[in-house]
């Protein structure tokens, strides 16, 4: 396994991380004994990092997890997790209050059985009422969270690069890592835009979803993924052209993401322990001729001089929501 120094922290993590999201309902539904031993076999092959947080399952994710640490020792691994996105229910699916971001901070903890977290970042900041709010209490009740031992490190989590570079340009509180989504992939590849901007301030990069939150994979993605009808329909014509190499979409998806400069850890969301050790594997030994060679194509094919997002789509939706909530 190969590691990286996770900005100006004092974490050493490994290449490829472990994603929470897994172990919740989010992309399927998930058994519960075989996301602990998933998480135990992970550890075993060098992962070091685990990430997850309340959205994941409520609570699900953070209580799998807790039971898969539960006897390894706290100093073999490094865990982050999110506040400000919790529940399903629009109304109460976001709060960046510094009063909500104390209580679930603790409940985090409690559920995961230990007493503080390595890193503990403000989740999808873009659906903050205002950035004042997360500057004036998100923030700051973090930072007293890192003075009562109950974080080493703050950072942020968000879709758009452009608002965690505004944050950091403008808080006053320390930010020691953004975590970046869907944007270090075959189809987008924008972080690369800002990461030397983010390595010059010593702030450490997380980068999360290889296969654009399954875009890019021969299944598909699930029928919640907010991607366009025309963003589906290229990704299914370059699984569609794998299939017909037996090649599988994720696997060459995973490799160009893994191989990517500047990025310090890669949160991969495993599925099963096969597909734990096929990502490390692929990391450790690479590609295949044949999978080189569609990778290759691939990228002539489908994606070449296009990038393809979902960039102000969500957050409208969110909005339109809340409205009719109020007015009913």
């Amino acid at each position: 396994m190969k590691y990286n120094e996770l900005g100006a922290t004092r974490l050493k993590v490994s290449h490829v991380s472990c994603g929470g999201a897994a172990f919740s309902n989010i992309y399927g539904v998930f058994d519960e004994q075989k996301s602990i031993d998933l998480i135990q076999e992970t550890l075993k092959r060098g992962v070091n990092y685990i990430e997850t947080g309340p959205w994941y399952g409520q609570g699900s994710s953070e209580r799998t997890i807790g039971k898969a640490l539960k006897g390894i020792p706290r100093d073999s691994y490094y865990i982050g997790s999110k506040v400000g996105r919790y529940e399903k229910e629009t109304a109460k699916m976001f709060d960046f209050s510094a009063e909500k971001t104390e209580v679930g901070l603790n409940n985090t903890l409690d559920l995961l059985g230990i007493d503080y977290v390595d890193l503990i970042q403000v989740h999808d900041v873009t659906f903050a009422p205002d950035m004042s709010v997360v500057l004036k209490e998100t923030l700051p009740a973090l930072e007293r969270a890192v003075r009562d031992g109950k974080a080493r490190y703050i950072g942020i989590a968000d879709y758009d690069i452009d608002v965690m570079q505004e944050l950091v340009e403008e808080s006053e509180v320390k930010i020691s890592t953004i975590l970046s989504y869907a944007k270090s992939t075959l189809f987008d590849n924008r972080l690369q835009n800002y990461t030397k901007y983010f390595k010059d301030k010593g702030i450490g990069i997380i980068n999360a979803a290889a296969t654009g939150m399954g875009l890019l994979t021969n299944k598909g993605p699930e029928p919640w993924h907010p991607a366009s009808d025309d963003i589906r329909a290229v990704c299914k014509g370059a699984s569609e052209y794998c299939k017909k190499y037996n090649v599988e979409l994720a696997r060459i998806a995973t490799w160009f993401t893994l191989n990517q400069p500047g990025i310090d850890t890669n949160i991969c969301g495993f599925w099963n322990i096969e597909q734990m050790n096929d990502t490390v594997d692929v990391m450790e030994k690479g590609l295949t001729d044949i999978e080189e060679r569609i990778l290759n194509e691939v990228q002539t094919r489908f994606f070449d001089k296009i990038t393809l997002h979902w960039d102000h789509v969500e957050l409208p939706v969110y909005k339109q929501k809340c409205n009719q909530i109020n007015m009913d």
